[in-house]
């Protein structure tokens, strides 16, 4: 199930994970390197229409996500932000904040923001195979981590 949000973010083909409640998808605009996108699945424009069901699976998706990030990027914090401005489905962006630069695939991806707040205006737009390599590879994580 998708709805217009996680299309807005590239689903299915940036998919790293789904489970009954929800979309874990890779932000092709990466604010920070393995910045994510935690999309609900159900008909919920406000944080309390979401089911109850769906908020205890965000515990177990929290845990997944954070290790995975982790081994991935080695970030020194985690912001999760749920502004939903423009895209209406209840959603988190996920963003690993660092003080260095970090480079993959010969491409850099600062953290303009460190220390302050994720700067929105900045991000490595990626596409194509440097989109679908990021996204195999936090798929691969996450399920070794199964």
């Amino acid at each position: 199930m998708s709805n217009s949000t996680a299309a807005k973010f590239g689903h299915p083909r940036t998919l790293v994970a789904e489970t009954e409640h929800w979309l874990v998808l890779v932000r092709p605009s990466q604010l920070s390197l393995g910045s994510l996108v935690l999309v609900c699945k159900e008909k919920a424009t406000a944080l309390s229409q979401v089911s109850a069901e769906a908020f205890a699976e965000l515990k177990p998706i929290t845990a997944k996500i954070e290790p995975m990030l982790k081994s991935f990027v080695d970030y020194e914090r985690i912001n999760y932000t749920a502004l939903m401005m423009v895209d209406p489905d209840v959603h988190f962006h996920v963003f690993p904040r660092y003080s260095a630069l970090r480079s993959r695939d010969g491409i850099d991806f600062p953290d303009a923001g460190w220390p302050g707040p994720p700067r929105f205006d900045t991000g490595v737009k990626l596409e194509g195979e440097a989109l679908d390599s990021l996204t195999a590879e936090l798929r691969r994580r996450w399920e070794a981590l199964t």
